[in-house]
């Protein structure tokens, strides 16, 4: 009887973490893993977001950083980790249609 009782006990404990993970880990790992391909995938002509709100073409991809192109003068170098995503050109066309 004993047994029983401490399985009762600890069932809400189970169920909780269990919630936590599907609604909390999970996503942000698949989220994790879908900027890091996204990283991955970058390539020459590619339009980015920076972080800090720039718009940017990336003009070279070395291993862990990237150059990119400002404007049509100014070409700096940027660290990987701070590309908040990629701007997908086909989608702004089908939007703008």
């Amino acid at each position: 009887m004993q047994n029983g009782n401490f399985f009762y006990q600890i069932l809400p404990i189970i169920v909780f973490i269990a919630i936590f993970y599907f609604l909390l880990i999970r996503p942000q790992q698949k989220q994790q893993k879908a900027h890091q391909q996204m990283l991955n995938s970058l390539a020459k002509g590619d339009k980015i977001v920076t972080q800090g709100g720039i718009i940017a073409e990336v003009v070279k991809v070395e291993d862990d950083h990237l150059k990119i192109r400002l404007n049509d003068d100014v070409v700096v170098k940027l660290d990987r980790n701070f590309v908040l995503r990629k701007i997908d050109e086909t989608a702004k066309e089908v939007v703008k249609k």
